[in-house]
């Protein structure tokens, strides 16, 4: 065993990498800035775990997704290798002690959201750090040519300044040729370095199905597939009501989103990992840390917005390299959605100018002040304060988030959090002086080890349970410590939050590029396009459609998917398929030609040419005019 294998054995248990994944290690162990491009359930974060453990010092590692990162860092130390997080849902005194432990303390990964690696105050703590590699996960969002382009990964690229040595890598399951050569460039890349595993999915067979009955075709591939499996829709509504649908078929079945609390989401999660559920109807919330690997089919009943996000939900089928199916279902009223939802996402811009300040309004904060404030933001909740569509709403702060004036952060479930402001002897005297409080500060200290050097996560119901109380008297103890400053409480809450990134301004000051507004409708109405114009498709391999947007060319079709199966069933190999396609195309556009023009013409069988002429005419990809001359539909 090498280096590399010994860590992959000792903290993980596995003897061998996944393909990929040791040359990256290899690559960025060695000082080179690495971008890698791993599809969804690749095991990216191996890439930057390993190397990190090989060497001295401690990785940063920038996430836009702070549930994500929370998760790895409990990950991290179910595996017995320390790491800490920095993100917005924490406040100062929390960032800074930390950034204590981070700088004094023996970690190992840093976790950093990228809003908070811009301030200044990261940055002079970051100097006095030993980092060995910088990570940055879903490097797609530096890119404004990506589809989900956040501006705080601009300012990543900073921290090269004070850390000029370190290498950087770089790692996203999707990227577009333009969007890789963005990456590189935005995180000032020493030289273009990429590796890239294919985005092939030999085991997946993709399946486009014009459908008006969408159920209906829902419950025959679920009855007719094995395993469990995923059916993704556009809303939180539709979850349920296909969910009850499927139960009533009798099909065992349950539906996710993200307004649920996150202990539903949980069990919810691990009853279909364990296969008491066969199904799981969800949003896009469902995703994030999903590992199982006998997905037999993920069925899209609403088409996604990009080809990028589709790519991602349909790669969660079949991870276990067997047979699985990614199945979009889709019919005209589909495109007519689709088009209704492009003309929302980009309100007016002085509506844009106008929630801009009823977010200020609602918030608080006077003009000139709120620079760097975080703020608990419920959408739904200022919505109705301001009698504004919610969906208006967000997407004018898509739009004022682009331009840099605020962020919104990803739903953060944040524990009750508890830490003493007094040390051990001065308690002591308190316990003594205060026999009202002595009880509760013994249960406290039974409970919960770490309480003097740090914020400890803490569970009031099971406080409750440890004291054989109740939750209500549990909380008022809390509020009264905290009343005395004993200690610092900060109580469980479940939302998003709103980062002001400039003080309030006036609404004339209040500036939307039009050149930005403009370009980002355009790149949108790009990705819209290519979703539907690989639904609306009847001629070209599916997979070959999907590799070719993210840039891999000549690649041959996969035979697999219901194109390559219904031409497979002309009984003509794809060569010649492929020459008599080329012959037609050369005929057709020079000069007008008959089916026996073209037929005469071509030097393969008849009998094939026709039956590829009929094949092209039934899937409308060509046509015959009034003279029965054959047109090319572009």
């Amino acid at each position: 065993m090498n280096l590399f294998q010994k860590i992959l054995f000792e903290h993980w248990g596995y003897s061998q990498f996944r393909p990929l994944q040791e040359e990256i290690i290899t690559s960025v162990y060695n000082g080179n800035d690495t971008l890698a491009l791993m599809p969804t359930g690749g095991g990216k974060s191996i890439t930057f775990q390993v190397p990190a453990l090989a060497k001295d010092g401690m990785c940063i590692v920038i996430s836009p997704l702070i549930a994500l990162m929370k998760d790895q860092v409990e990950n991290l130390k179910n595996h017995n290798i320390p790491a800490l997080a920095v993100h917005s849902g924490m406040n100062a005194r929390e960032i800074e002690i930390t950034l204590d432990n981070a700088k004094y303390g023996n970690y190992k990964f840093l976790y950093i959201s990228p809003e908070r690696l811009a301030t200044q105050k990261i940055h002079g703590d970051i100097v006095r750090m030993k980092i060995n590699l910088i990570a940055v996960d879903e490097s797609h969002c530096i890119s404004q040519w990506g589809y989900d382009f956040r501006p705080s990964y601009l300012q990543i690229a900073e921290i090269r300044n004070i850390l000029p040595d370190v290498p950087v890598l770089a790692l996203t399951a999707t990227a577009t040729p333009e969007v890789v050569d963005d990456i590189m460039e935005k995180l000032r890349f020493r030289r273009k370095n990429v590796l890239q595993k294919s985005f092939e999915r030999k085991n997946l067979s993709y399946i486009v199905r014009d459908m008006e009955d969408k159920q209906k075709y829902l419950k025959k591939i679920i009855e007719t597939s094995r395993g469990s499996g995923i059916v993704y829709v556009r809303n939180r509504k539709k979850t349920k009501e296909i969910s009850v649908f499927l139960n009533s078929a009798g099909i065992k079945a349950d539906y996710y989103h993200a307004g649920l609390s996150p202990e539903i989401r949980s069990h919810k999660q691990d009853l279909w990992k364990s296969g008491k559920i066969q199904v799981i109807v969800a949003t896009n919330a469902f995703g994030m840390g999903i590992d199982k690997p006998d997905v037999r089919f993920v069925v899209h009943l609403d088409l996604p917005d990009s080809l990028e996000a589709y790519f991602q939900e349909a790669g969660r089928a079949g991870r276990d390299e067997k047979r699985a199916y990614a199945v979009l279902l889709y019919n005209n009223s589909d495109r007519v959605k689709f088009e209704q939802q492009f003309k929302m996402a980009f309100p007016p811009v002085e509506t844009v100018k106008e929630i801009y300040q009823s977010v200020c309004s609602y918030l608080g904060v006077a003009y000139g002040d709120g620079k760097g404030t975080v703020f608990n933001f419920n959408l739904m909740d200022f919505s109705i304060h301001a009698k504004i569509y919610s969906l208006t709403a967000l997407n004018a702060l898509k739009i004022l988030e682009y331009e840099n004036y605020l962020q919104i952060t990803d739903e953060i479930n944040s524990p009750s959090r508890l830490m003493f402001n007094v040390n051990r002897d001065d308690l002591y005297k308190i316990q003594v002086e205060n026999k009202d409080l002595d009880s509760f500060i013994k249960i406290l200290l039974r409970a919960y080890t770490g309480l003097f050097s740090n914020f400890t996560n803490i569970d009031e119901t099971y406080l409750a349970k440890f004291g054989n109380t109740t939750v209500d008297v549990i909380n008022e103890y809390l509020i009264q410590l905290s009343r005395k400053h004993l200690i610092s409480y900060i109580p469980q809450r479940r939302t998003p939050l709103l980062i002001l990134n400039e003080s309030r301004l006036e609404e004339a000051n209040v500036r939307i590029s039009p050149e930005n507004y403009i370009l980002r409708k355009e790149r949108y109405k790009s990705r819209m396009d290519a979703m539907i114009n690989y639904a609306i498709s009847k001629t070209k391999c599916r997979s070959q459609i999907l590799l070719s947007y993210f840039g891999e060319e000549n690649v041959y079709r996969c035979g697999q998917c219901d194109v390559c199966k219904t031409r497979n069933e002309l009984d003509i190999s794809a060569y010649e398929f492929d020459r008599i396609v080329e012959e037609l195309k050369k005929q057709i556009a020079n000069s007008e030609a008959g089916l026996q023009d073209v037929v005469d013409n071509i030097d393969i069988s008849a009998e094939k040419v026709i039956k590829v002429v009929r094949w092209l005419l039934d899937n409308g990809k060509i046509s015959e005019n009034e003279n029965r001359k054959l047109i090319w539909k572009k």
